[in-house]
């Protein structure tokens, strides 16, 4: 969930601290399945419900400005995301169409982001395809990997057309930041990336999502802490519980990496990764990947999956990741390239610029 990073409108708002809210409906088909209520500061739920005539009702602990939840029901990828608002939030599903509803009554930031998850349906499950696909592909194909980094460019277009194309329609609605920061953010480069942010109204530059990408701008140009300069030396187990200090590489090329099993950004942008360190893991570079994961399991089978054959690290504490703190990261998929001497010289590096600048300094 949360890029389902969970990752205001104040002036439309006037909660009080600590407020109630509510949540209710129907979730048709889904009889005994569980139910989840998730908030956007952590990756522990909230809340849960086993459903029992489809009905289901959650409070809501409100901040004084709004913010992003979830609902996520057992047995589904992706969920529904709602803005709690001054007055309950009813909506109706059908277990088959969920996190896309049949009906909702909750003002207009609710309506707003479900036309967002209504128009990025058709993209999740392109991705998904997509991922299924690449995991397929053998190591000696070079064809099919052609032919899929093709694809992957053609779906990487489609969402960025979608994307601008609701942010265009949608300038003062929350969601718009969350389609900004969570699946346009790492398809655009700084100059675009601060137009569309500029483009929006100036009351969701002042929520907590407009700071996070004032300060991933910020970062860009190298104005935030960590951005540029020595990389923070960190330590954390990877996968069989051994302890792996990023000093360690030195007098290497590191590329380190924030992902998650469930980020399909993430994921989609594997097949790249994979393939810049394939072309230059003999020519003093390598990967360290740092998982935002909260399962091992699927974050085990995710770098089977995607042949992610580096080293890999993770404290399985989702968004709460002690290294993603570090490097103040509130978005994936996210990398900083590392020097030999251990300094940051390439942040958020994707696609061609990772390659460009990997030819540029492994010479």
């Amino acid at each position: 969930m949360k890029q389902l990073a969970l990752c205001t409108i104040g002036a439309l708002f006037s909660w009080t601290v600590s407020a109630q809210q509510m949540i209710s409906g129907t979730l048709k088909g889904a009889d005994g399945k569980t139910l989840f209520l998730y908030s956007d500061e952590d990756n522990n739920p909230k809340d849960s419900a086993v459903l029992k005539d489809g009905k289901f009702s959650f409070n809501v602990t409100t901040a004084a400005t709004p913010s992003i939840h979830a609902l996520i029901l057992q047995g589904k990828d992706y969920p529904y995301l709602f803005v709690p608002a001054k007055e309950p939030v009813k909506v109706v599903f059908n277990v088959s169409d969920f996190p896309v509803a049949e009906s909702i009554k909750g003002g207009e930031e609710n309506a707003a982001m479900q036309a967002y998850q209504q128009a990025f349906r058709p993209l999740i499950q392109r991705a998904q395809g997509l991922n299924a696909e690449a995991a397929g592909i053998a190591e000696d194909d070079e064809a099919a990997k052609t032919a899929f980094r093709t694809k992957a460019g053609v779906f990487n277009q489609d969402v960025l057309t979608a994307g601008k194309k609701f942010i265009k329609e949608h300038p003062k609605q929350l969601a718009s930041m969350w389609v900004l920061q969570n699946e346009l953010r790492n398809r655009l480069d700084q100059q675009e990336f601060a137009q569309i942010y500029n483009s929006l109204d100036k009351s969701l530059k002042d929520t907590k999502y407009g700071n996070a990408a004032a300060k991933y701008l910020a970062s860009t140009q190298g104005e935030e802490a960590g951005a540029s300069g020595l990389a923070p030396d960190f330590t954390q187990e990877d996968m069989n519980g051994v302890a792996v200090k990023l000093s360690s590489f030195r007098g290497k090329y590191v590329l380190v990496d924030f992902w998650a099993s469930w980020c399909g950004p993430c994921r989609a942008e594997n097949p790249n990764v994979v393939k810049a360190f394939e072309r230059y893991k003999d020519k003093n570079f390598t990967i360290l990947g740092v998982s935002l994961d909260n399962n091992k399991e699927r974050w085990v089978g995710a770098v089977k999956q995607d042949g992610l054959s580096w080293t890999h690290v993770s404290d399985l504490k989702g968004w709460s990741n002690q290294v993603a703190q570090l490097y103040r990261v509130n978005s994936i998929p996210a990398n900083f390239l590392i020097d030999p001497k251990g300094r940051i010289i390439g942040h958020n590096l994707r696609g061609a610029a990772l390659e460009a600048k990997l030819k540029e300094v492994l010479k």
